[in-house]
């Protein structure tokens, strides 16, 4: 049975996720850069799927939360009462210590969960403020979303939250965790664990942190035995849209050209077209062409697209089609990986890309898998 009412609180970084699209790996420090490529706001949108999936699950939560495009602005949209958290104003450009102020005045009145929607960030903002206080459920919304406190969907965390009030969901501590930013620009993944929160525990909706690639010769070779055979496979005029991670990246080293290990890089007839390219540029090489995208999911979290490769949009995927989708994985990582899943911002085009794929392990060896959905 529902319970009476709860306390609830909900905190948006509004700058989540921006630097996605455009390239830069993140916003930390680079929210008038990401601007000023013409990045849109993202959050308050995936904040809104959340409280509208909690619409028709039936429990009465008492929701508080911040002004402006800190909560407000999603509650207002998706038409759910709200209070405002006391000593808090409307400001056009927040901080990370906006979203401290926000979490220590929820802990004051009371709250038994918070929901945050960001990214890796925010989740660390929110630990500097909250540790082990009150359990936290995040909504992603940024670029990276390593740590182990996300939902892997916006629905997916309304269903936590209405289980948990519900008492049917036990608590698990989670790693928060992130990445240097500006190391990650350039190419080196430099990241840690910065501290651990509660966060109800249910293991299909919960995304768990991401793994590395396991460093080794076999792993190594296995990954060079995949971009040989997609390599051979190339056709002439083709565009070939190539995601990160290392073991597209292999790829790169085939055909001995110069991309980037992080980011998105256009290849036609096995030359390199553009690296690292940004959202638009990869739209400009695909539209009205025969093209490809080859993604590999990443690692114990599944996702092929939605999680650090959001220059593959919604419109890219589209244009591109769902049966030009090539996802690459090493034999050892698919022995940790059980099943698919995207997150690409689109519900529409979540739901068109689920279902079996096609997932090249080693050189002229597949395995069939599945993407799925989960609310």
């Amino acid at each position: 049975m529902a319970p009476g009412i709860r306390k609830a609180g909900l905190i948006i970084n509004p700058v989540a996720g921006m630097g996605g699209a455009v390239g830069l790996k993140g916003t930390d420090g680079l929210v008038e850069r990401a601007i000023q490529l013409g990045a849109a706001k993202v959050s308050v949108g995936r904040a809104t799927r959340f409280l509208e999936k909690l619409k028709p699950l039936g429990v009465a939560i008492d929701f508080l939360t911040c002004p402006g495009e800190m909560g407000e602005d999603a509650f207002r949209r998706a038409s759910l009462p709200f209070r405002m958290v006391q000593g808090m104003e409307r400001k056009a450009r927040t901080t990370s210590e906006d979203t401290k102020l926000a979490a220590s005045r929820m802990l004051e009145e009371g709250v038994e969960v918070i929901a945050f929607c960001g990214g890796d960030g925010t989740a660390r903002d929110i630990l500097n403020t909250v540790g082990d206080k009150v359990p936290v459920i995040g909504i992603p919304a940024g670029v990276k979303m390593h740590s182990g406190v996300f939902a892997v969907s916006p629905e997916a965390a309304a269903w936590i939250l209405v289980r948990f009030l519900w008492g049917e969901l036990p608590l698990k501590e989670a790693e928060v965790a992130d990445v240097d930013e500006e190391a990650f620009r350039q190419g080196r993944v430099s990241s840690r664990i910065y501290g651990y929160m509660s966060v109800p525990y249910d293991p299909e909706r919960i995304q768990g942190m991401k793994v590395a690639s396991q460093p080794g010769d076999e792993v190594s070779e296995n990954a060079l035995a995949i971009a040989r055979w997609i390599v051979e496979g190339m056709e002439g005029g083709v565009t070939y849209v190539l995601g990160p991670g290392s073991t597209v990246k292999k790829i790169n080293q085939v055909l001995g050209i110069d991309g980037s290990q992080l980011g998105v890089d256009i290849v036609r007839d096995k030359a390199l077209v553009a690296a690292d390219a940004p959202e638009e540029i990869i739209f400009r090489n695909v539209e009205d062409r025969k093209a490809k995208i080859i993604v590999s999911p990443i690692g114990n979290q599944g996702f092929i697209f939605g999680r650090g490769n959001q220059q593959i949009s919604p419109r890219v995927i589209r244009m591109v089609g769902k049966e030009n989708v090539v996802v690459v994985a090493t034999r050892e990582k698919l022995r940790w990986t059980r099943s698919l899943r995207v997150d690409t911002g689109d519900p529409e085009l979540d739901a068109h890309l689920l279902g079996p794929i096609r997932v090249i392990a080693d050189y002229n060896f597949a395995k069939m898998m599945m993407v799925k959905g989960i609310e």
